[in-house]
C-alpha cells in the first residue's frame, strides 16, 4: 500500500512539474520563447529586432531598443482629428479592418467589443481601429459600423485618413503585417492593400508590449489580462 502510494506521488509531482514549466512557458517566462512576457513575468517591450523579420520595414530590422509609435493625425468616427497626443499617457489596443470585410474583420472587432466592454469606464484604456480601404470607409461609413458594434465614440476610434499614412503606420510604427509582395515598402499604392489579424497593445509611452491574433478569444483573454498588469505598471486607478 505504502508502496502503491509513493508511486502516486512520484507521478504527480512530475505532473505539477510539467504543468509549471509549461505555464511558464506560455506566460513567457522563457524571453526566447516570442511570447510577450519577460523572466520577470513583466510584459516586455517590444522592438522591431524582436518581431519576424516579415513584419518589420528593413530599414527597422535592426532596431533593438527605443521603438516608439510615429506621430499621426487621422480622422475618427465622428469626423474629429485624432492624433498621438490624444493617447499619450493612455493605454490603447490597435487593430487594421475594413468594413466591406466578411470574413475576420467582423471576428476582430466583436472581440474588441470584449475589451471595451471590460474598460469601459476606464478613461486610461483606449482602443483605435484603422480602416485599411480609406476610399471606401469614409467618416460616414465608420460612424455607421461603430454603431453598429456598439462602439463608445469616447474610447473607442475608427480611423481614416491617408491610405499611404495608415499603411505606414502599419507596417512601420505597430509592424503588424508583412509585405512580401513590396520589398522596397513603397507603402500606400494603389494595388497596395493589408489584410491581418494582429492587434498590439501599446503602453502609455507609445511603446509595443504585447502582440495578439484579434481572432483568437484567448489571446483576447490574455490582451485583457496584460491590460490590467500596465495599469499597474504605471499606478493607473
Amino acid at each position: 500500500m505504502q508502496k502503491r502510494l509513493l508511486i502516486f506521488g512520484l507521478i504527480a509531482a512530475i505532473g505539477i512539474t510539467i504543468a509549471g514549466i509549461l505555464n511558464m512557458q506560455h506566460y513567457g517566462e522563457d524571453p526566447e520563447s516570442g511570447v510577450n512576457r519577460a523572466k520577470n513575468n513583466r510584459l516586455r517591450v517590444i522592438n522591431p529586432s524582436d518581431v519576424n523579420p516579415k513584419l518589420v520595414d528593413p530599414s527597422l530590422q535592426d532596431v533593438s531598443k527605443d521603438h516608439t509609435i510615429s506621430d499621426f493625425a487621422f480622422l475618427n468616427q465622428l469626423g474629429d482629428t485624432i492624433t498621438k497626443a490624444d493617447v499619450q499617457g493612455k493605454i490603447y489596443v490597435t487593430d487594421f479592418f475594413f468594413t466591406t470585410c466578411g470574413g475576420i474583420c467582423p471576428k476582430m472587432t466583436h472581440q474588441l467589443t470584449r475589451i471595451q466592454a471590460e474598460f469601459l469606464d476606464d478613461p486610461n484604456v483606449m482602443i483605435l481601429s484603422h480602416t485599411v480601404n480609406p476610399s471606401t470607409d469614409t467618416v460616414q461609413t465608420l460612424y455607421k459600423y461603430a454603431n453598429r458594434f456598439k462602439a463608445d465614440s469616447s474610447k473607442w476610434w475608427f480611423l481614416t485618413g491617408s491610405k499611404k499614412d495608415l499603411y505606414l503606420m502599419a507596417r512601420k510604427s505597430y509592424l503588424v503585417v508583412p509585405d512580401e509582395a513590396d520589398p522596397d515598402f513603397e507603402h500606400g499604392g494603389e494595388s497596395d492593400f493589408l489584410h491581418t489579424e494582429n492587434f498590439a497593445l501599446i503602453d502609455p509611452d507609445g511603446r509595443i508590449r504585447g502582440m495578439y491574433d484579434g481572432t483568437k478569444p484567448m489571446e483576447v483573454d490574455e490582451i485583457i489580462r496584460d491590460i490590467y498588469d500596465l495599469k499597474k505598471e504605471y499606478e493607473l486607478d
